[in-house]
């Protein structure tokens, strides 16, 4: 029997197709069309987009089949002015040339030498916190993991403006979020109350990240930070970055290095206070490892449990809820000839709760993540980082900060969800929770002496 021509999927509007359905909840319609197939498609307006709903087509967008795709086209015009000709918007010759420039920044040793900074931050805001206050967990997750990256990028510490500088990336995500449901966006000459909000934030970020770059141009010192490997990275000819590259790989850099971390840390915080059981036996290791004191990476190792947490905070809540490819030629997925330009959706958040690879998916297990049940999850339904040749550069890093974070944070404070505080998942750029998460700060009593 011949092939269809095209995947099956909703019928959708007229002329809109099933553009208002997607825009209105895209996570519940992600997991929806998972009930046409394997590979699925739908119209946005007048384009037919695809959704990869298993782990063999995502398998074959992402890796065998990854020199066949380009990062989306719409999402590469909505992030230019944001990203730049960065790693995570460019494509082919240039993004090979780029990552290999960038990858020293993550080797094993110099990322393991970034814990110090990650318990010191951690040590600081845990001073600050006093039993009992109202916290806004999802902005000091913010403002930890800000302060972070800031210091392992630029050797510089934001505490002062690192409020300002979390309110200009909100801006500036939200602004995203809205444009990539939209085909158009008024030009930056005409000012709009959107194009005032996007452009203002992305000046506030470039005033920090060019005065970074130019105090370290003039003093042409290395601080062993990942600014000063940027500077002094040179191509096989000996060429050097320009200050407008250097901005853009350290404006990806900073975005990713902070936003996402924040928000995987302040959906865990929600669902430990919703599983006390779980909590518990995170107390129990982090006591019985660090023994009142703050964690060090020696300490990583032994965090097994802690891990698995966030393992399974991922893939209830994966910071990046989805993510696309264009089909550079006509090409073949799932038996589906796809046309050149074709862009392909990687449902994420659908694929990480799909029972097909996951029993009780919509419950919080972090033994799913224990050593030997891990290795039987089916490879590509969980992919918190992506996958592929353009696997997030920074995983390594993110996992360390996450656990090490988790483990400071756990043996001295617990975090209850505040009476009345309503949880709903957001998809603006990142899964963020739509009205924050406030949540009750209890220094815990039978924790071992802080030392």
């Amino acid at each position: 029997m011949a092939q269809a021509a095209l995947p099956p999927g909703p019928r959708g509007a007229f002329l809109v197709g099933s553009m208002r359905d997607f825009t209105r909840d895209s996570l519940g319609f992600m997991a929806d069309m998972r009930r046409y197939g394997d590979l699925a498609s739908f119209m946005y307006g007048p384009f037919r987009l695809y959704i990869a709903n298993a782990a063999e087509p995502i398998h074959e967008v992402l890796v065998t089949k990854a020199e066949k795709f380009y990062k989306s086209a719409n999402l590469k015009r909505v992030l230019d002015p944001l990203l730049g000709q960065g790693i995570f918007t460019s494509d082919g010759e240039f993004w090979k040339k780029q990552r290999r420039l960038v990858q020293p920044a993550f080797h094993t040793r110099r990322v393991g030498s970034y814990g110090a900074v990650m318990v010191g931050y951690a040590t600081d805001m845990l001073d600050s916190w006093r039993d009992g206050e109202a916290l806004d967990v999802d902005h000091a997750m913010t403002q930890l993991t800000m302060r972070i990256i800031s210091k392992i990028l630029f050797d510089a510490d934001v505490g002062d403006d690192a409020r300002t500088i979390s309110a200009a990336v909100t801006d500036a995500l939200h602004v995203v979020n809205d444009r990539m449901n939209r085909f158009f966006a008024a030009p930056r000459s005409i000012p709009t109350a959107e194009n005032r909000r996007y452009y203002g934030a992305i000046d506030r970020l470039n005033a920090l990240i060019y005065r970074f770059i130019a105090e370290r141009r003039s003093s042409g010192e290395d601080k062993g930070d990942v600014l000063s490997m940027l500077l002094q990275a040179q191509e096989d000819d000996g060429a050097r970055m320009s200050d407008e590259q250097v901005r853009s790989e350290a404006m990806t850099l900073f975005g990713a290095g902070h936003e996402t971390t924040a928000v995987a840390l302040t959906w865990t915080w929600y669902l430990l206070s919703q599983h006390p059981e779980v909590e518990a036996r995170l107390h129990e290791e982090v006591d019985r490892v660090l023994a009142g004191r703050a964690p060090d990476i020696s300490d990583l190792p032994h965090l097994v449990y802690t891990e698995q947490i966030i393992k399974e905070a991922m893939r209830l809540y994966p910071p990046a809820w989805g993510s696309s490819r264009d089909s550079i030629d006509a090409v073949e997925i799932a038996g589906y000839t796809l046309p050149r330009r074709s862009t392909v959706i990687i449902p994420i958040h659908a694929i990480h709760r799909d029972p097909r690879y996951w029993s009780a998916p919509e419950h919080f297990d972090p033994d799913r993540f224990a050593p030997d049940a891990e290795k039987l999850i089916t490879r590509y339904a969980y992919l918190p980082f992506g996958a592929g040749p353009r696997v997030c550069i920074g995983n390594a890093l993110a996992m360390m900060e996450a656990k090490l974070v988790l483990a400071a944070v756990a043996g001295r404070f617990t975090l209850d969800l505040a009476p009345g505080h309503q949880v709903v998942p957001e998809r603006v750029f990142t899964l963020r929770p739509k009205y924050g998460m406030k949540m009750i700060v209890r220094q815990r009593e039978n924790a071992p002496a802080h030392a």
